[in-house]
C-alpha cells in the first residue's frame, strides 16, 4: 500500500493497491465503504483519481469506511501485491538405465511399479534363454504375472 500514486487507476488496480479481491472491493464499494469511482466522459470507464486513491488507502489503514462504519479487513492469505508466484517446475522422472527400460515402462502402464533389479531377476527366472526372440506382449504378461505372484506371497 506504499506505492507511488498515479494520476488515475482502474477499479481493478485500486483493489490490488488496497489488497482486496475485485469482488470484495466491488462489494465494499456498493456498501459505501470506499468512495465511488469517477467515470471518464469519453470512454465511460470508472477510475480513481489521486484524491480517491488516498481516501481508499486511508479507509484500509483506519478500518473505517467513508460512510463511518467500522470494517474488519482480514489478513490476506495470498498477497495480492508483490512478486507473482512462480509455478513449481515438474520433477523429471528418472529413467531406468537398464536394458529392460521398455519392459519397466510397460509394467508401469499396467499399474505395477518395479525396479530394474526386480525385472532382471524375473526375466532370468521366467526366460533363462533370454527374451530377444520373443514377442514383447508375451514377455510383459509373463513378467507381470510373476511379479504379482511374488507380491502376494
Amino acid at each position: 500500500m506504499n506505492e507511488v500514486q498515479k494520476a488515475a487507476v482502474s477499479v481493478s488496480e485500486m483493489a490490488r493497491i488496497v489488497g482486496l479481491s475485485r469482488a470484495r472491493f466491488y462489494q465494499l464499494l456498493s456498501d459505501g465503504v470506499f468512495p465511488k469511482p469517477k467515470y471518464d466522459d469519453s470512454t465511460n470507464r470508472p477510475y480513481f483519481d489521486e484524491e480517491a486513491q488516498a481516501e481508499c488507502i486511508e479507509v484500509k489503514r483506519r478500518n473505517v469506511g467513508i460512510n463511518g462504519k467500522v470494517v474488519i479487513f482480514y489478513a490476506s492469505r495470498h498477497p495480492l501485491t508483490g512478486q507473482p508466484k512462480r509455478p513449481a517446475k515438474p520433477k523429471a522422472k528418472t529413467k531406468p538405465t537398464s536394458e529392460y527400460t521398455d519392459l519397466i515402462e510397460s509394467l508401469s502402464c499396467l499399474g505395477l511399479s518395479a525396479t530394474a533389479q526386480q525385472v532382471e531377476a524375473a526375466v532370468a527366472e521366467c526366460f533363462p534363454d533370454g527374451i530377444q526372440k520373443l514377442e514383447s506382449g508375451e514377455v510383459v504378461r509373463a513378467i507381470f504375472l510373476h511379479l504379482k505372484r511374488q507380491e502376494s506371497k
